[in-house]
């Protein structure tokens, strides 16, 4: 069966190939102006710097962790948590590196065509980087794992209706492969929290102190040149919404797949009925199997816009054909898959496949469809060609006030139609193929990973592109054609966000069965127990705690901003006039320090809180401390992302004319600049760090499961 693994070798070297020949076509266009490249030079080094101190301070605290499993768990769950740290960071750097090279190109392709298709497509082309690497990446670190420790180590041998395992010389505990996939995954999620974290904090300090002053007191453009946080702002477009998002949902993409895999060798471990040892290889292959014939998809999606002749001045429907593609070949090659793969397999029923030969394809393609209809859901209340966005973009003209309790509203009406559809598709999934069938869901929801990352890389892009427009003097036209692109990014940002927490949400479900399982026979936490209830409540509390930690991070680092940005307009004359150049570094230097200061903490609770409750009060704490933070964080992650994408285009609506006799400068823009502002550290640092604190604490909770079930303080009584 080991041959069917060239399927997804493939799909790697073709995707990494993919993205090298756009990394090399993007770099071959020209940069523009002089002033165009002086300024894309600035964001680049600005980006380069901080990624750099980023890494470092996250290469001693994952050394740190993997020495500490490498000890307590083994020396090869070690090993794997450094090689999908190490994957993660290399997909978020080459994003980042792509996407300081694509702006400027995008600005320049904008100013010479005024063309919306042709610069469309230079924008998509550079976020394609990104997207092909994410997946790329995240597979090839894959296929290592399985190959050095699944299969040329025996991890994967059975041996009496058991899977191989190892003894710990040190802690005395057995281990196998899930712990060891398990640790590739903790990798993934570490490097995607501090990412996510940090470039969260970076981007909006900047951008909420370029906002507050320079929009609403000095009443400025946006990415004006006279504003000193304008290059700290596009700088934290690269670390926050590019680097953070790559190695966030290349963390979800991890979880998802290996959660399947995890709960395959659990249950053959642990279930009676299960048996089959062929069927059990095929169920820990199949997840990463399918995520190679979705790979390969992908590149067919992301070819065709580039390949097109000529693309039309609508980016939004460019982009869904894309998506679409992508997410069409996946479940007709899925289909096939599961064909070949379970066609001979009598013993199907055994693993709770209730649709036969089809169930983990059935699964999958639920999965898929919920994370599309989630899509449409969030596009539904964030775009500003419907109803809610529109409603808040009114709201301004009483103030902000209004204007930000509007917001509210639409975010937490916007959580109850994704809940129902992710409640359907675990119910469906379950029915279909039991928690296999679940873990297949959340597989299928993110097998198009890559044209997703590819789509929301490209709104940065054009939002970089747009700032140098803006700085370089170049004309109305121009802005508007990059206006035009960002404000479709933002949409399809809000949607991959769903994409995220949804498959999140499935993904910890099947994480959460190979936990019970870790440490009973029975998948079952009794809810009424006092220890899984006190657990449900601390759980459904720390991602109020999180969420608050990264906001106040956020208002301390903006703070400064603010500060900085006044002290300038009024102690550096000339400034306003155009006739004085601003200390732009200074404002670079307070969002990095307040960025790597601040991402510290809230990193290491969400590492930190599972495992010492587990060492304190037991495995069944645990359970109930995972159950409340996910139904609390889905909820969270919903308001905050669609909350945010809609107050930020009933601004872009506002600029946009969608509000008669309002515009840039009035009291209604002000309103809604108040509105953005607010909603910006919801949408881009909370939002998408909550589905990683669930994944990082379920991942966390299954690899040192093992430990603290034996030693932990509530058994000495």
């Amino acid at each position: 069966m080991n041959w069917l693994i060239l399927i997804v070798v493939f799909a790697v070297i073709l995707a990494v190939s993919f993205a090298a020949l756009n990394f090399y076509l993007v770099r071959k266009l020209k940069e523009g102006n002089e002033r165009m490249q002086e300024i894309a030079g600035a964001i680049r080094e600005g980006a380069n710097a901080f990624i750099r101190y980023e890494y470092k301070i996250v290469a001693i605290i994952g050394t740190c962790i993997a020495a500490v499993l490498a000890l307590v768990i083994s020396w090869e769950t070690g090993v794997a948590f450094i090689i999908g740290a190490t994957m993660s960071a290399m997909a978020g750097l080459v994003g980042m590196k792509i996407a300081t090279y694509a702006n400027v190109r995008v600005a320049n392709e904008a100013n010479e065509t005024r063309n919306t298709g042709k610069t469309l497509k230079v924008a998509f082309r550079g976020g394609s980087v990104m997207g092909l690497c994410v997946a790329g990446f995240a597979l090839l670190g894959i296929i290592i794992v399985y190959l050095i420790f699944g299969v040329a180590e025996g991890m994967l041998d059975v041996t009496a209706n058991s899977v191989a395992t190892k003894i710990n010389p040190i802690t005395k505990q057995s281990y196998g492969l899930s712990l060891i996939l398990s640790g590739y995954a903790l990798g993934c999620s570490v490097i995607a929290m501090f990412s996510r974290v940090g470039g969260g904090i970076y981007t909006k300090a900047a951008d909420m102190g370029a906002d507050l002053v320079g929009k609403t007191e000095a009443h400025i453009p946006e990415d004006d040149p006279r504003n000193p946080a304008t290059i700290a702002d596009n700088v934290g477009d690269n670390v926050g919404d590019v680097a953070g998002l790559g190695a966030d949902l290349l963390e979800s993409y991890v979880g998802s797949i290996l959660s399947c895999a995890i709960l395959a060798i659990e249950l053959f471990t642990h279930s009676a009925t299960f048996s089959s040892s062929t069927l059990y290889a095929k169920m820990v292959l199949f997840p990463i199997l399918f995520a190679g014939i979705g790979l390969i998809s992908c590149v067919l999606g992301i070819a065709f816009p580039l390949i097109k002749r000529k693309l039309s001045d609508n980016p939004h429907m460019e982009l869904n054909l894309a998506t679409w593609i992508s997410a069409g070949l996946a479940i007709a090659f899925g289909f096939l898959l599961c064909f070949f793969f379970f066609k001979d397999e009598t013993q199907l029923a055994e693993a709770g496949f209730k649709a036969g030969f089809l169930s983990p394809w059935l699964a999958a393609a639920v999965g898929i469809i919920c994370g599309i209809v989630i899509g449409i859901i969030s596009e539904y209340y964030t775009s500003y060609d419907y109803k809610p966005t529109k409603g808040i973009a009114k709201a301004s003209k009483e103030g902000p006030a209004l204007t930000i309790t509007q917001g509210m509203a639409t975010g937490m009406i916007s959580c109850m139609l994704p809940v129902i559809c992710l409640g359907a598709a675990i119910f469906g999934c379950y029915l279909i193929g039991g928690m296999f069938g679940v873990g297949c869901g959340a597989m299928g929801m993110l097998c198009f990973v890559a044209t997703t990352v590819s789509v929301d890389t490209y709104g940065p892009i054009s939002d970089n592109a747009g700032g140098i427009a803006e700085m370089s003097g170049l004309d109305k036209d121009v802005r508007n054609i990059t206006d035009k692109l960002d404000s479709v990014g933002n949409t399809t940002a809000a949607i991959g966000k769903g994409f995220a927490i949804g498959s999140a949400a499935l993904a910890t479900i099947s994480m959460m069965s190979s936990y019970l399982y870790s440490f009973q026979e029975t998948l079952s936490l009794n809810i009424i127990s006092h220890l899984v209830l006190v657990g449900a409540l601390l759980g459904g509390a720390l991602p109020f705690l999180f969420s608050g930690m990264l906001i106040n991070s956020v208002a301390k680092a903006a703070r400064s901003m603010v500060g900085e940005v006044r002290r300038q307009f009024s102690e550096i004359p000339g400034i306003l006039e155009g006739t004085a150049r601003p200390d732009y570094k200074r404002c670079i230097t307070i969002s990095s320090q307040g960025a790597l200061k601040e991402m510290i903490l809230p990193a290491i609770v969400s590492i930190a809180f599972p495992v010492v409750c587990g060492f304190l009060f037991g495995p069944e704490l645990v359970g109930g401390i995972l159950i409340g933070a996910t139904l609390s964080a889905i909820m969270l992650a919903i308001f905050t992302g669609n909350s945010g994408g809609a107050w930020d285009n009933a601004k872009k609506f506002i600029e946009a004319g969608g509000v008669a006799g309002a515009g840039k400068g009035t009291s209604v823009h002000d309103a809604a600049v108040v509105g953005d502002t607010v909603g910006d550290p919801l949408k881009d640092t909370v939002g998408p760090s909550l589905d990683i604190l669930i994944k990082i604490m379920s991942t966390v909770s299954l690899v040192c499961v093992a430990v603290f079930a034996n030693f932990n303080l509530m058994s000495l009584f």
